[in-house]
């Protein structure tokens, strides 16, 4: 595949634009083997250079380390890629499971980290990687808003958050996308710079199914936003199915 060959897509009624293929980058710091940061960066190198422009990363992937694994990558890049990282889950300096975190002032100070790590002024999507269920979404939702009011995040995003909660966080802040294990819906092919698109206030939502698929669809159609796939390609190879 060359950099003409990739296709792009809008993400629901967002002036989001992303490649069709985006590179995860979690297995890079941890879980699947001991980590290897000039390979990495090689592979996150090429991928831009084939036209992968979605970067997907969170807080939690190698505690942090991921995130500063992308920001070098990204240097000389960041016009060319959209950066996405994700907060809300906690774990030790050791590695330990915490629980997940989405009170507001834990957005607000997640987020001033996650800018520190790659050293960028601005993340693309944020996303709340764990809903809270000790928290109201619409508190969670506030403060993730107010994060684009300061300049500091552009997109939002939820992630394994079922029905229900995304009609309430849209009420709160109308949302714009949405994300599952199937590739995006309501997506034209474009071709353009990924950085080149108006700061907007809108959404996409990261879900994964916490019903069957065919439950978010009303919900996408009245409220706008599309799917993110979540790995389609290894559930596709490992799984057998999309």
């Amino acid at each position: 595949m060359t950099f003409q060959e990739m296709t792009f897509r809008r993400l629901g009624k967002s002036s989001l634009v992303v490649s069709s293929l985006g590179l995860g980058c979690m297995g890079m710091s941890e879980f699947y083997g001991p980590p290897d940061d000039p390979q990495s960066i090689a592979t996150l190198h090429r991928a831009v250079d084939l036209g992968v422009t979605f970067i997907d990363t969170a807080d939690i992937y190698g505690i942090g380390r991921n995130e500063e694994l992308v920001g070098k990558a990204i240097t000389g890049r960041r016009n060319r890629v959209i950066v996405a990282t994700k907060f809300g889950n906690l774990r030790s300096p050791q590695g330990a499971f915490l629980g997940v975190n989405g009170r507001p002032e834990y957005v607000q100070a997640a987020c001033e980290a996650s800018l520190r790590r790659p050293m960028i002024a601005t993340i693309d999507l944020y996303y709340q990687h764990r809903v809270d269920s000790d928290v109201p979404i619409e508190e969670t939702v506030g403060a993730m808003a107010r994060l684009i009011e300061q300049g500091k995040v552009r997109y939002l995003g939820l992630s394994e958050a079922g029905p229900q909660t995304i009609r309430r966080a849209h009420a709160v802040y109308p949302t714009y996308r949405a994300a599952n294990r199937i590739l995006a819906l309501d997506a034209r092919p474009r071709r353009r710079n990924p950085r080149d698109v108006p700061r907007t206030w809108n959404w996409i939502c990261c879900l994964q199914p916490a019903g069957p698929r065919n439950s978010y669809r009303p919900l996408s159609e009245s409220s706008g936003f599309s799917f993110r796939g979540f790995s389609p390609e290894s559930s596709a190879i490992f799984g057998r199915q999309l």
